[in-house]
């Protein structure tokens, strides 16, 4: 497994950004794909935004496309999210993910962080 840590997020009034960070502690961070995925309570799990290992290929939620934008530095092994427009529904738990190659699952998780967005 691989252990991430998660840096940003807190709260701001609807219409501000926030930054999301993750560092990865691997030597073999470029093999696996990056998401961020968000728990709101009452909530499903939704996958915000996924990136694969080059760092080309992105998908997002419907909710965000637009929005917020996930990028990677496979250099520094961290991955990010942009969170731009931010909107109340956008207030959750945002946790990191990494899912490795030959694999259908996210085996990896950062400690989440609080982003809360008021209106």
């Amino acid at each position: 497994q691989v252990q991430l840590v998660q840096s940003g997020g807190g709260s701001v009034q609807a219409g501000d950004s926030l930054r999301l960070s993750c560092t990865a502690s691997t030597n073999y961070f470029i093999l696996y794909t990056m998401a961020w995925i968000r728990q709101a309570p009452g909530k499903e799990r939704e996958t915000v935004a996924m990136i694969d290992r080059s760092g080309r290929n992105t998908n997002y939620l419907d909710s965000v496309k637009g929005r917020f934008t996930i990028s990677r530095n496979n250099v520094k092994n961290e991955v990010y999210l942009q969170m731009n427009s931010l909107k109340s529904d956008d207030t959750a738990i945002y946790y990191c993910a990494a899912r490795p190659p030959n694999s259908s699952n996210f085996t990896s998780w950062g400690q989440g962080t609080q982003v809360t967005v008021s209106s």
